[in-house]
């Protein structure tokens, strides 16, 4: 059920200008009832001017004339015909003025840890231009060489779950047009909560610590061979006998 505009603001005119249930008004500003009696006790929306339904065309009196004399009586929001077929505004993402310095920060992180994203993805994400992006990926922007990587996250410029949705939906894209894909940008394409329930990979494969006892055997080998060919040192000293030394002690 739509909800009127202003809601908390409304639910104050209907408590102090109709006999109306608490009920009944919260049900239609889509707040708590509790809330509502809060209103009517001062202890909620203290100093909060009452916005008129009536008179922005948002209830008839009618209406609330109907409700008041009926306690099981839900209030309608009116009908605009003007709003029938209303799209949502296309184009960037209005960005508080005090955080459009941080924007090109921001978007350099994304150009360096998500290099997946496209342009029009990133600029839903922070709000800006795409020459803007394409001048930080070619790095011709004029104030690049003073730009340091800041994630837009942490700079409330997006939300994580849009950030997450946007890196899914550029895996869905990239897999399906078949592009190869290493394992470290596998790990970028999947979202925070993913990413941080993996478990760590091994820098160094299992098989090699296989190959570093079976060279440590071969080099003993290789030792023990060489050991063999080298003849002892003794040898030198234990000469045979020859016919010679015989007939030098004859004479």
């Amino acid at each position: 059920m739509a909800k009127p505009i202003m809601a908390k603001a409304t639910a104050v005119w209907l408590v102090d200008n109709t006999t109306l249930s608490f009920l009944q008004i919260a049900d239609f500003c889509g707040l708590h009832e509790l809330e509502v009696q809060g209103i009517a006790d001062g202890d909620v929306a203290a100093g909060v001017k009452g916005f008129d339904p009536i008179a922005n065309n948002q209830l008839t009196q009618e209406e609330i004339s109907a409700a008041e004399g009926d306690p099981t009586k839900r209030l309608k929001l009116k009908h605009n015909p003007a709003a029938i077929g209303e799209e949502k505004r296309r184009g960037p993402r209005y960005t508080p003025l005090s955080k459009r310095q941080d924007r090109p920060n921001s978007i350099l992180w994304l150009v360096k840890f998500h290099p997946e994203l496209a342009d029009s993805q990133i600029a839903k994400l922070v709000g800006t231009t795409k020459p803007t992006i394409q001048s930080i990926r070619e790095r011709t922007h004029w104030n690049i060489a003073n730009m340091q990587p800041i994630d837009p996250v942490a700079l409330g410029l997006c939300k994580q779950s849009e950030l997450d949705a946007a890196v899914q939906k550029a895996a869905a894209k990239r897999a399906a047009e078949g592009a190869a894909m290493t394992d470290d940008e596998r790990r970028k394409l999947l979202s925070t909560e993913q990413s941080l329930g993996m478990e760590a990979e091994p820098k160094i494969p299992t098989a090699i610590s296989g190959l570093e006892a079976f060279s440590l055997a071969g080099d003993s080998s290789d030792e023990d061979e060489e050991d063999k060919s080298v003849p002892d040192a003794d040898s030198f000293f234990n000469l045979p006998d020859n016919g010679d030394e015989d007939d030098d002690d004859d004479k």
